[in-house]
């Protein structure tokens, strides 16, 4: 698919800067020219596409649909949304507190926040481009079952309890687009795609720039020794690595190929990856406006358990 693009690139490398691909320095910069150009080809397509039909879906909408669906349907419903919702924690989180202000129960609403972050369309496309349907398949699969057992577990725990106050305000839920033409849809489409990969691409670079570095100069040796597949604690390790930071999924993709590159479980990998998206500081930072400590903690817990599970899964499967 991006054969045309490889050989650019290796030109560009080769021809113009006279380095080698064969060398660190040269596979490096292949990797960071390669990776930086197909990622933003696909993830402006994806994000036109998805950002044109979700502006079929007005957020009282998705109120009225959640509030109709009972049981662990409607967690699986909002563990769908999330798919298609932005693409980090940072701004699927004033979404979850416009859910709840909604009064939809929280173990549903949850189920969105773990999921939307963890899945998204570009995050599927890049996955399938990198590693090919089975592992893109899979985890899309799992992110959603995390996302839905999760809102599950936390729905049965009495989590209003642990709400502020003010997170049934109602401030940031009232805000219902009117209907659009045809014309206005694709104009919202453009601006969002604009608006986002704005708002991603330096996220976006030093994911690159790291995974492109990794991809070099990381010794094979030492990744493999402490990180590889057959490591039991090392997909305990990469979450643990993994929450402090922040980033989007579209940033932590090109880490988790040059690591798989250098002999990381394929699970590892993938572990780290959710742990930045799904449970980073900044994330619970926002959280903190409208949930107590305790409940916080019992969404950390819930989460990091399903994003070990399933990269010990991975780990066994590929």
């Amino acid at each position: 698919m991006f054969q045309w693009l490889e050989n650019l690139i290796t030109h560009l490398v080769e021809g113009v800067f006279k380095i080698p691909v064969e060398s660190k320095l040269g596979g490096s910069l292949h990797f960071f020219f390669y990776d930086t150009i197909k990622i933003l080809i696909l993830l402006s397509l994806m994000i036109f596409v998805i950002s044109w039909l979700r502006s079929w879906f007005q957020p009282q909408k998705t109120k009225e649909m959640l509030t109709h669906v009972k049981g662990p349907k409607a967690n699986l419903a909002a563990s769908l949304l999330g798919i298609v919702t932005p693409f980090c924690s940072c701004s699927s989180v004033p979404i979850f507190i416009g859910f709840v202000e909604a009064g939809i129960p929280l173990g549903i609403t949850f189920s969105f926040l773990i999921t939307s972050p963890i899945v998204n369309e570009a995050a599927f496309a890049i996955l399938l481009a990198a590693f090919g349907w089975k592992v893109a398949f899979t985890y899309v699969t799992a992110g959603v079952i995390i996302g839905v057992s999760s809102g599950l577990i936390i729905g049965r725990l009495n989590p209003e309890a642990h709400l502020e106050p003010k997170a049934f305000s109602g401030e940031a839920f009232n805000k219902i687009r009117p209907d659009m033409t045809q014309k206005e849809r694709i104009a919202y489409a453009a601006d969002q795609t604009k608006s986002i990969v704005k708002r991603i691409w330096i996220y976006l670079l030093i994911g690159i720039g790291v995974g492109a570095l990794i991809h070099g100069w990381a010794p094979e040796d030492i990744l493999a020794r402490y990180a590889g597949d057959d490591k039991p604690l090392s997909v305990l390790i990469a979450v643990l690595c993994g929450v402090p930071l922040y980033a989007n999924a579209l940033g932590t993709i090109p880490i988790a190929e040059a690591l798989i590159g250098k002999g990381v479980g394929l699970g590892t990998a993938l572990a780290f990856m959710m742990a930045v998206t799904a449970l980073s500081f900044p994330e619970m930072v926002l959280l903190r406006k409208v949930m107590k400590p305790r409940l916080i903690a019992v969404f950390i817990a819930t989460a990091t358990i399903g994003i070990i599970l399933v990269g010990l899964l991975f780990n066994l499967l590929f």
